[in-house]
């Protein structure tokens, strides 16, 4: 990958986070729930070390590097390997982020948290909903971040 193609992505990943974050929040206004990804990062932060230690800042530079690190495992590894133009990469990137999140990323955080969501949130008393929003602020991530990659000129090719 080259020093171009790595900030394009960068950028590419920042938006796409942002633009899940966006997503995340506004879910609440057509009845799911809203996930802010950084307080919950914050949360389990603090309740691994027993007290106040970080504050929401961190919580949400961790979610937009988090972010920015899936852009990069898109376009190092996965960009080449799934088929399809940019649209549908996108919405099967999301679902792959989705699966992954509710099988292994949240659990294991809700752990670490003192919590126990269990395995696709089902130990939750909205498991269906929490699936469905997630899978709404994925899908938007991968669709805005595959687009975001078109635009900068980031493709199959280039990488």
């Amino acid at each position: 990958m080259s020093s171009n193609t790595f900030i394009k992505t960068v950028i590419s990943g920042f938006i796409a986070t942002f633009t899940m974050a966006m997503v995340s929040f506004l879910q609440g206004g057509i009845g799911l729930p809203a996930i802010d990804i950084g307080h919950i990062l914050k949360e389990t932060f603090n309740h691994v070390h027993g007290y106040e230690v970080y504050s929401l800042i961190w919580g949400n530079a961790a979610f937009n590097i988090g972010g920015i690190l899936m852009a990069l495992i898109w376009v190092a590894f996965l960009q080449k390997r799934i088929p399809g133009n940019w649209l549908i990469q996108g919405i099967i990137y999301g679902i792959l982020i989705t699966l992954v999140a509710g099988l292994i990323i949240s659990p294991l955080f809700a752990r670490a948290a003192g919590e126990t969501f269990g395995i696709f949130y089902l130990n939750t008393w909205i498991p269906g909903l929490l699936i469905l929003a997630g899978i709404l602020m994925h899908v938007t991530y991968g669709v805005i971040l595959t687009l975001s990659l078109k635009v900068a000129g980031v493709d199959r090719k280039s990488t």
